[in-house]
């Protein structure tokens, strides 16, 4: 269905029906699928997938490589597979760099990949602790009108960390780990005047920094330490006037040896299939293009396209 083309079994033999390049690149895509069986990797639900679009996406992927040692470790018996090529450079990228910013929409996995391999590092003990950390303002409140104490406070602005942990390490695994210090979560105004030594270091949601924030975070880096800065520039909730201390960062410390820097796009999406629709579609409207306003019909369907297929509008009040 991916590449627009049949495939149907018999036996041993498999026919591809279509396109003739759709139909060349379908007769690859299976060959290597089957490189890859035999290389002892067991394909799991979405593989596939996955792997047509790699090769749509470039022709001389790998994909035995791409699934065998593209592969981050996790935890224990959990390992986490990239699934585009962006995600792999990614991956790459924070194992070869001590500092990597990953910009895109949300749902290219920036986050949750940074989280894995933090708990990656972690687990081989290569380095002592983890630290999330995140500038709270994406409601645009103040925390000191919010109720509660300080925790109840930041809480709601840390669930997307906290549910990638609990994913990666069970529920009671990861309490356990932040009740002994070796997973912290806090708000960014809390690493001021801190040295961080021999941690992997995650600030989240990082187009919501000024820029004296973002200089205050890079610099707090520590000895055999790494930091992942993770943001969607089209999605900055800074009181007008304030500049973006990630925006700014692109062109301030991209020449520093170093840094990576890795951008996603919206074929990196990995979250329901409309997502990736959804964020197509902003990008056309901020881009001049203006689709036809919805009006009672069909779903998905305006009414005029309705009427044209036969289909009677209702009446407007």
């Amino acid at each position: 269905k991916d590449l627009g083309v049949r495939v149907s079994a018999r036996g041993t033999e498999v026919t591809v029906q279509g396109d003739p390049d759709k139909e060349a690149l379908a007769a690859h895509l299976i060959d290597q699928l089957v490189t890859v069986v035999r290389g002892g990797y067991a394909l799991k639900k979405g593989d596939v997938e996955i792997a047509a679009r790699l090769l749509r996406d470039n022709r001389a992927a790998v994909l035995q490589e791409f699934f065998a040692s593209g592969r981050l470790r996790a935890t224990n018996g959990r390992y986490v597979t990239p699934k585009s090529l962006n995600q792999r450079q990614y991956l790459d990228a924070i194992r070869d760099n001590d500092l990597v910013f990953a910009i895109g929409p949300a749902g290219t996995g920036k986050t949750y990949l940074a989280v894995a391999a933090a708990v990656g590092h972690l687990s081989e003990k290569k380095v002592e602790r983890i630290i999330l950390c995140r500038p709270a303002v994406e409601a645009g409140e103040k925390l000191g009108f919010l109720p509660g104490d300080m925790a109840e406070k930041v809480d709601p602005y840390f669930r997307p960390l906290y549910d990638a942990l609990y994913h990666l390490l069970d529920r009671d695994r990861a309490n356990a780990q932040m009740e002994r210090g070796a997973i912290e979560v806090a708000p960014l105004a809390f690493m001021r005047g801190r040295t961080l030594n021999n941690s992997f270091v995650i600030l989240d949601e990082a187009q919501n920094t000024t820029s004296e924030q973002m200089k205050m975070f890079l610099t707090r880096l520590g000895n055999n330490s790494k930091a992942v800065i993770t943001g969607d520039v089209t999605q900055v909730d800074l009181p007008p006037g304030r500049t973006s201390g990630l925006i700014e960062a692109q062109t301030v410390v991209a020449a520093v040896s170093g840094i990576r820097f890795v951008f996603f796009d919206d074929s990196d999406v990995v979250r329901h299939p409309l997502v990736q629709s959804i964020i197509k579609a902003y990008e056309a409207y901020r881009n001049g293009h203006r689709p036809r306003k919805a009006e009672p019909g069909k779903p998905g369907r305006t009414a005029r396209d309705s009427s044209r297929s036969g289909a009677e509008p209702r009446e407007r009040g």
